[in-house]
């Protein structure tokens, strides 16, 4: 029998147990600072996560925007670290990111997770560990490959994960592994583990979604960018909630979309999410032929930038990548001009006064 960790079995219960008020509607992947010697920039980092607090209430840490693939388990640690603290104060709720090419370097991962959690915060089951630092579950994704897997060969993979009863949120990023999970295969797994308990597709053809038949209970949230008013269920769409890259520079805006939607004001909400995908479809467009990072990250970057900033982003040294280079100065400079022809552009950063240039 798998250890349950000191979670309940049943999903409604589980569910409850972490999230008592209910799962936050918009999540994001956090962008993670870096300072000249490659090591997180705390003050920056704190900054960036002060800015999206007041209206992105839960945060994957790493997720694919925060480096996650690139990232060691030691640093993809230092990353979650970063995050605690501030969401104990914030009240905000964490997602431990375990994206990893293949099940073995998955599960080493969650052990170190595990571990380091328990010895952080003095509790000995995962259950009372996870609660004293805001974790509310693990994200994990299909393994990389170079050709598709089949369907067969990813349920071999994913179910030894899914049967530590953690609880977890699985991701479906093709862009990343190089694998589509189809609707049949996910819905499968969420029915043999009722700890599954989260869903993101960032994949863009949202067929999962789309298929009805994911039983009853997992939380649907959409990761591919654009259009957003027409896909949370306010509007008639199909998801639950949405855990976007682009609330590192959106926040408010994206909180927006979804308030205009719950009080009946469709178009208000269509106006808003319009400006913002164009902003975010200008911006991946502009890093689109970088060679460094990938493009969630490199895109949010320079959003972000812009936001920290404001109108002085010019004036700012460019934000480093995991890599150690910097975004092109170029690249800042289109994504500028985007965001002021959308009339995102904000007059005073979000650094500036208690940043530094």
């Amino acid at each position: 029998m798998p250890d349950n960790h000191g979670f309940p079995t049943d999903r409604a219960a589980l569910t409850g147990q972490l999230f008592p008020d209910g799962i936050p509607e918009l999540w994001s992947p956090t962008l993670v600072f870096y300072d000249e010697n490659g090591t997180i920039d705390a003050a920056r980092q704190a900054a960036h996560l002060a800015f999206m607090a007041p209206h992105v209430k839960g945060l994957l840490v790493p997720g694919s925007t925060g480096d996650a693939w690139e990232m060691g388990d030691e640093e993809a640690l230092a990353a979650l670290d970063a995050a605690i603290p501030f969401a104990a104060e914030q009240g905000v709720h964490l997602l431990a990111g375990a994206l990893r090419p293949t099940p073995e370097a998955t599960l080493a991962l969650i052990g170190k997770i595990l571990d380091h959690l328990r010895r952080r915060t003095g509790r000995d089951t995962a259950a009372d560990a996870f609660a004293a630092a805001r974790v509310r579950g693990v994200t994990i994704a299909a393994p990389t490959s170079a050709q598709p897997l089949s369907q067969e060969a990813i349920r071999d993979a994913l179910e030894p994960v899914l049967s530590l009863g953690l609880p977890f949120a699985v991701y479906q990023l093709p862009q990343v592994t190089g694998n589509t999970m189809a609707p049949e295969l996910v819905a499968g797994l969420a029915e043999r583990h009722p700890n599954f308990l989260l869903f993101k597709d960032s994949g863009g053809r949202d067929e999962v979604a789309l298929s009805g038949l994911m039983p009853q209970g997992v939380f649907l949230m959409r990761g591919a960018e654009g259009d957003y008013a027409r896909w949370a269920k306010a509007s008639g769409g199909p998801y639950d909630g949405f855990l976007l890259s682009s609330a590192n520079a959106f926040p408010s805006q994206l909180a927006t979309v979804l308030d205009h939607l719950r009080h009946g004001r469709p178009e208000a909400a269509g106006r808003c999410s319009a400006a913002v995908s164009a902003a975010v479809a200008d911006a991946f467009a502009a890093v689109a032929e970088l060679r460094h990072g990938n493009a969630f990250t490199n895109a949010n970057k320079a959003l972000a930038h812009a936001m920290a900033w404001g109108r002085h982003a010019a004036d700012a040294p460019p934000p480093r990548l995991h890599a150690g280079t910097r975004l092109p100065r170029a690249v800042l400079d289109t994504v500028a001009e985007s965001l002021e022809r959308h009339g995102l552009m904000p007059e005073r950063g979000y650094m500036e006064g208690g940043g530094r240039l």
